[in-house]
């Protein structure tokens, strides 16, 4: 499976420093498929103008062929005045409607405040399932106070954060071989 770790965020560090993690967890326990590490910090996304994903050229054509690519992606997001951040709402718009369909998604959400918890809930989950993912439904929320100066303080997040890996990996697992019985269904 091609997995894919993506930081949806180009300000601050903790959105970052979570996905990161939860990368290296996925490096130590499955290595065995094809994993990626983007971070949008890093990247130079130009505004969405309506055009095919493909016309664009550059850190634009490279992240979203990444998530075309993708059978999985953990999906890390800060939410900035109880939103998702205007990069994500960006890369969405950059791909088709399906661009989704038939891949794994979880969630690992960053905020300052316990008062975004169900933003995930109200906002991020409906455009995910709009393009047609298949969302594991629970995710890990980090609190700011759950940082030190530039690393995870919480043990707990640890903890939730290898489940989630886990999960994730199992969920995609399970729904390709799903996916490989129907098309088998066919047989041609």
């Amino acid at each position: 499976m091609k997995i894919l770790v993506l930081s949806a965020s180009n300000v601050g560090n903790k959105t970052g420093i979570v996905t990161q993690k939860a990368y290296e967890m996925l490096q130590a326990k499955h290595s065995e498929h094809d994993l990626t590490y983007l971070n949008l910090k890093d990247k130079e996304l130009i505004f969405s103008d309506g055009r095919h994903y493909l016309d664009y050229t550059g850190d634009t054509l490279e992240v979203t062929q990444a998530v075309m690519a993708a059978d999985v992606i953990i999906l890390g997001t800060p939410i900035f005045q109880a939103s998702i951040p205007g990069v994500l709402k960006n890369l969405f718009d950059l791909l088709p409607q399906n661009a989704l369909l038939d891949k794994t998604v979880s969630m690992i959400v960053t905020a300052g405040s316990d008062k975004h918890f169900l933003v995930a809930e109200q906002q991020l989950k409906p455009i995910l399932a709009y393009m047609k993912a298949n969302v594991l439904q629970n995710y890990v929320f980090v609190r700011d106070i759950d940082f030190g100066l530039d690393s995870i303080e919480n043990d707990d997040i640890y903890f939730r954060l290898d489940t989630l890996v886990e999960d994730t990996v199992m969920l995609g697992k399970t729904y390709q071989e799903v996916l490989q019985a129907k098309e088998a269904a066919f047989g041609f």
